[in-house]
């Protein structure tokens, strides 16, 4: 559907962690990411077992939902991860493994973005969460 990332959120190289966007509607916004040696910064956090960090899956799926949402047209604006609900690690995700996100949206705003996701290597939950944005103003 898109793989023109940048053009959807203000994430750069090496701090952007979505691939494309695969399907979106009000209700779902379905991701990819593969985390690959262009990642190789991400390396240095668990080097011995080859893990994608964490923390790193969650802002991807964060990523993700962002991008769903402006492919929606909901806004315009620039939001900012404000609020972790929850966020449960399964499994570890290995670099070269596909990580496909698939992100409730259970509110939708001018102002306050509302979503949980899980994430999916195959047919393994490795990581469910839920979280909320919030727009902020350019410059910030």
């Amino acid at each position: 559907m898109s793989k023109d990332i940048e053009n959807l959120i203000p994430h750069r190289a090496p701090f952007l962690f979505v691939d494309e966007i695969v399907s979106v509607d009000k209700e779902q916004i379905v991701a990819i990411k593969t985390f690959d040696d262009t990642n190789f910064i991400l390396k240095g956090s668990f080097p011995e077992f080859n893990y994608v960090p964490g923390t790193i899956l969650l802002e991807s799926m964060a990523q993700c939902g962002g991008a769903g949402v402006r492919l929606l047209g909901v806004t315009n604006g620039i939001f900012a991860l404000a609020y972790i609900e929850t966020a449960e690690f399964l499994k570890g995700v290995l670099f070269g493994d596909q990580v496909k996100f698939v992100i409730q949206n259970l509110r939708l705003s001018e102002k306050i973005i509302k979503q949980s996701g899980k994430a999916y290597v195959g047919d393994d939950i490795v990581m469910e969460g839920s979280w909320m944005s919030i727009r902020i103003e350019e410059g910030i």
